[in-house]
């Protein structure tokens, strides 16, 4: 055998070992995706909790339209509270997100915001929000108790809190209409509710 045959042998025997590597690799990261389970908006503690009666409240938009927070809407229809800050960067790259998301899903959106309102202006011109859709003040996030941003309350057509929570993906968001739709407060206790061979 010649050094130019045993080099060719090694060589092959080194992509064979390689490959059985990579397989085994490939098999364990599918592993980790079955248990890894999907991240959903993170609930705190505070404030009016899932499946009750959100505060009703009477507030101004920017535009100067009345709206009001809580009580029934139409008849299959869900809102959602978006609250927002032009001092969040995360907030700022979630609002693209979440306005494409609601015409996704047919939500309304209300944005909610604290701040000087000429910086809460230049923030609806730079993403389009409809001004009439944006509240700035406190009362919102005083009722709901947000201590962090960007926060997302969803309110069924009957006034009630179908979900809440920290966002920022439209994963986050996607996890509030599951929650609506099993009727667990969270998309981590619905999976924990699952029986075992299911997960």
């Amino acid at each position: 055998m010649t050094t130019m045959t045993f080099s060719i042998w090694l060589l092959w025997g080194v992509v064979i070992i390689l490959a059985f590597t990579v397989l085994a690799l490939a098999r364990q990261i599918g592993v980790l995706h079955e248990r890894v389970a999907p991240a959903g908006a993170l609930l705190n503690g505070s404030g009016p909790g899932v499946g009750e009666a959100s505060p009703k409240l009477e507030v101004h938009a920017l535009a100067g339209n009345a709206v009001t927070v809580g009580g029934s809407l139409a008849a299959g229809r869900a809102l959602l509270l978006l609250f927002v800050s032009h001092t969040c960067p995360i907030c700022k790259k979630l609002i693209p997100v979440a306005q494409d998301f609601t015409k996704t899903e047919r939500l309304e959106v209300l944005f909610v915001g604290d701040g000087d309102a000429a910086e809460q202006n230049k923030l609806i011109a730079k993403f389009g929000i409809d001004s009439k859709r944006f509240v700035n003040g406190p009362e919102i996030g005083l009722a709901y108790r947000v201590d962090k941003l960007p926060y997302a309350v969803l309110l069924d057509d009957e006034g009630l809190i179908s979900a809440k929570g920290l966002v920022n993906s439209r994963e986050h968001l996607e996890s509030l209409i599951i929650a609506k739709e099993t009727g667990f407060a969270t998309l981590q206790s619905y999976l924990m509710a699952q029986p075992e061979a299911a997960r």
